[in-house]
């Protein structure tokens, strides 16, 4: 099952996360939330397996700044 561990605004965004949990070795999947916006405007679920969801957490967590 997979979980969303975090909500990012834009693509841009999104991705930047995602390049971050997975150099960290995370499985991970991007989805929007929206379907007819652009994806400058629109959100994305960012999700990990719920096995690795807590760890995934702490790495976020440890790079707050981004």
């Amino acid at each position: 099952m997979w979980v969303v561990v975090y909500m990012a605004q834009g693509k841009e965004m999104s991705e930047k996360i995602g390049d971050l949990l997975t150099k960290e070795g995370f499985l991970i999947k991007i989805k929007p939330i929206y379907k007819n916006v652009a994806p400058e405007n629109n959100y994305y679920k960012i999700m990990v397996p719920k096995s690795e969801a807590s760890e995934a957490h702490k790495v976020l967590m440890e790079n707050k700044y981004l």
